[in-house]
């Protein structure tokens, strides 16, 4: 028997080990525990330690899996919105011009690591820095339970569109034409039913989770044996069976595997190249012309309609830089373009700016309503029609978050108390879904300070029921219910029993725990149906 396995396991427990640890701090000082992740990279890189086979196989899988669940959650629709594609080449075109030229700037001056870059290869560097990263966004929407609120889909369209803007360079700068046979990928569109009735067939346990590493790992293969980007594969994998009704169940489902795999990510990019004083200190100055690039955001975002919150919302969660600049880096060392010193210097840049973009994207609704001013000066006075603030139409109780327990809650409380009730939810999808229905549920964010603003003016609530998706969510509807200091009632659900504390110090008046109360709710039906 062939115990080598044993061997790589020991030897990564160290790695294992330190990369809980710093995330565990990270977590504890308010930060993602991916910063943790990429401090241990760099703390190994530090010790003399390289990224390994195993390391790297892992990093491949986790990019794999998250670029299959964002497909499972993208809705084509987003991707024609002007405010997807023109917006991310219109951004991707002033900021290789900028940056890039003022890179060659510093070829010319003769600046450390930059003398010898002809104007090319300073684009080239710019083209890398234009990216936002994948992997950060989609953690903290997903964290925030935003992934289908209006700026979210915004914000992962633009990273859909400059991720396949990455694709197409990476094929071109490589040399390598996509086979003859890549013309028959596009039989996957009719056998989308075929996928389609497997992930029905699937149930809900181990088979799902096991169908969808069948798609994602597949789907990622099949497109590298005919020349073309394997990720793209996975991506497109998870477009196909989006609109199925099980594909948030198979999401949440391989949540664990990804996020568990994203761990080897994070370390490799710590330990992609060798430190050094000049890469450390130009990666440093990089990181606040992230800025810059949140300011074209913002602009070109707010000019094609969006809301100015809508608007700093997806900016906050774009000012970063990508995964994908450092597979550009790769590329250029690969070919001999750029010296390996770029690596690390896009690493280092790259980290940074994630420290620098998580605390923000932590009070991103507390940065709209305390300057609400000066960000209202961005906004133009033609808006889209899904991005306009909704009117409560006179009722009484308000449900945000239309999912299953929403939903419930609703139907409960319209048979209660009629016409009076009105949910409120951030998916058009689900929007949609409850009109056909007959019932009475409008597209709001309960963290919108534009929204509570109106609703101070004009409300007659006097009951707030939150059965959002998560802790975070719940929190930031709170806060902005104490700012307008509302006096009615306020229920919140919890998921959790160490949450109900903290929902109940954020105002809540009562707090539902899910499980606990479902159990509770299970045997009071069966007690009153047991004679029946």
């Amino acid at each position: 028997m062939d115990f080598e396995w044993v061997a790589i396991a020991l030897g990564d427990v160290t790695w294992i080990s330190l990369a809980f640890f710093l995330g565990f701090l990270a977590r504890g000082v308010g930060l993602p525990p991916l910063v943790g992740f990429l401090a241990t990279g760099f703390f190994l890189n530090y010790l003399g330690i390289a990224s390994g086979e195993t390391l790297q196989k892992l990093a491949d899988l986790g990019i794999t899996l998250l670029l299959f669940t964002v497909g499972l959650k993208l809705n084509l629709k987003v991707l024609i919105r002007p405010q997807v594609w023109s917006v991310t080449l219109l951004h991707i075109s002033a900021v290789i011009a900028l940056f890039g030229t003022a890179i060659f700037a510093l070829s010319l001056l003769g600046a450390p690591l930059f003398f010898g870059l002809d104007f090319k290869l300073s684009l080239m560097i710019a083209f890398a820095l234009s990216f936002s990263s994948t992997v950060f966004v989609v953690k903290s929407l997903e964290e925030k339970g935003e992934m289908k609120s209006l700026h979210g889909r915004i914000a992962i369209g633009i990273l859909v569109m400059q991720d396949i803007a990455a694709v197409i360079f990476l094929a071109a700068s490589t040399g390598k034409i996509p086979s003859p046979w890549a013309l028959s990928l596009f039989m996957l569109i009719p056998l989308r039913p075929l996928f389609h009735y497997l992930l029905q067939k699937t149930g809900h346990g181990e088979l799902l989770i096991l169908y969808g590493l069948v798609l994602a790992l597949g789907g990622a293969e099949l497109f590298e044996l005919v020349g073309v980007k394997g990720d793209l594969g996975a991506l497109i994998m998870g477009v196909l069976i989006s609109t199925h009704l099980k594909s948030d169940e198979m999401s949440k489902s391989m949540l664990g595997f990804k996020d568990l795999f994203l761990v080897g990510f994070f370390l490799s990019i710590g330990m992609s190249g060798q430190l050094s004083l000049e890469a450390l200190i130009i990666g440093i100055l990089l990181v606040p012309f992230i800025f810059i690039k949140s300011a074209l955001f913002l602009t070109l975002m707010t000019r094609f309609q969006l809301r100015a919150r809508t608007s700093l919302l997806a900016t906050l969660n774009l000012t970063n830089y990508s995964e994908f600049g450092l597979i550009v880096a790769a590329i250029g060392v690969a070919n001999g373009w750029l010296d390996g010193e770029w690596l690390v210097v896009i690493a280092i840049a790259l980290s940074l700016s994630f420290v620098v973009a998580a605390p923000l994207n932590n009070i991103d609704d507390r940065i709209y309503s305390q300057f609400r001013d000066f960000w209202m000066r961005f906004q133009r006075k033609e808006r889209l029609s899904d991005d306009l603030l909704l009117d409560t139409r006179g009722a009484t109780i308000a449900i945000f978050g239309m999912g299953r327990v929403g939903s419930g809650a609703y139907s409960k409380m319209r048979k209660l108390h009629g016409d009076t009730v009105v949910g409120i939810d951030f998916d058009a999808e689900v929007i949609k879904k409850h009109l056909s229905m007959g019932h009475k549920v409008l597209h709001g964010d309960p963290s919108d300070a534009d929204f509570w603003d109106k609703i101070e003016r004009t409300h007659s609530i006097e009951l707030v029921m939150l059965a959002l998706p998560n802790l975070q969510a719940n929190l930031d509807a709170l806060e902005q219910l104490r700012e307008i200091s509302f006096r009615g009632r306020i229920a919140a659900t919890a998921r959790y029993s160490d949450e109900k504390e903290p929902l109940r110090r954020s105002g809540a008046t009562a707090v539902f725990d899910i499980y606990t109360e479902a159990g509770s709710g299970f045997a009071d039906h069966v007690e009153v149906h047991r004679h029946i």
